[in-house]
């Protein structure tokens, strides 16, 4: 992959990303992959029947996308935990990075329905705040932003937006795994891990409209 088929906004080479090629595109083409990936990031190694209660699947069906996202090098076993009747299992890396562009055109199938399974995985991680958001601490319920904005934009000039909320989003603390120990060292009392949600999506089928209905819903 070139410099110019790399999005501008990719993330610095670090050893817990991993970069979208065919065949993990492939493989995650499936919404339950995604959020099985999401899942052990978030919270760290597990069994497949914890994640399927947490799912509402079988333990069947949990083992098998499992078995795939190990074969694609997304999962592994856990060996340090678990027997012979419980295997374990623990994400290789924390963060997926579909950076080239070209692929989407080279696998159009698998990559509208990665994206799709993304869109997916948002909502619900979206759903699941909402839900809770009346028994959330004051001050973590006027932390919630549902923003949203209507721009006229070139396509370059939509690129230039995406780079520069993520060198805004940069500069904050991400969140590593949950076994991560040089991050718990440096990170604050009071901090918790909050979900950014960032979408540039052209809007082909929107009517036009004046400059006075542009705005902040």
């Amino acid at each position: 992959m070139t410099e110019e088929q790399k999005w501008p906004h990719g993330p610095d080479p670090q050893t817990d990303v991993v970069v979208l090629d065919a065949k993990g595109l492939r493989a995650l083409a499936h919404p339950v992959r995604v959020q099985l990936v999401g899942l052990l990031r978030r919270h760290g190694p597990s069994t497949a029947t914890r994640l399927a209660e947490r799912m509402g699947l079988t333990s069947g069906a949990t083992s098998y996308h499992l078995r795939q996202l190990a074969a694609a090098g997304f999962v592994a076993e856990d060996t340090e935990r678990g027997n012979a009747r419980e295997r374990w299992w623990k994400p290789l890396h924390q963060m997926t990075w579909f950076a080239d562009r070209d692929l989407a055109d080279e696998e159009p199938e698998a990559a509208f329905a990665y994206l799709r399974s993304v869109v997916a995985a948002n909502a619900l991680t979206t759903q699941r705040a909402l839900n809770s958001f009346e028994t959330m601490p004051r001050e973590w319920r006027h932390s919630f932003d549902f923003s949203d904005w209507s721009l006229r934009l070139t396509p370059e000039e939509a690129r230039r937006l995406a780079e520069e909320v993520a060198e805004v989003v940069a500069r904050y603390r991400r969140a590593a795994g949950p076994e991560s120990e040089s991050e718990s060292e440096a990170v604050p009392a009071g901090a918790e891990r909050v979900a950014v949600v960032l979408q540039v999506l052209p809007d082909p089928a929107g009517e036009p409209e004046s400059d006075e209905s542009e705005g902040r819903t």
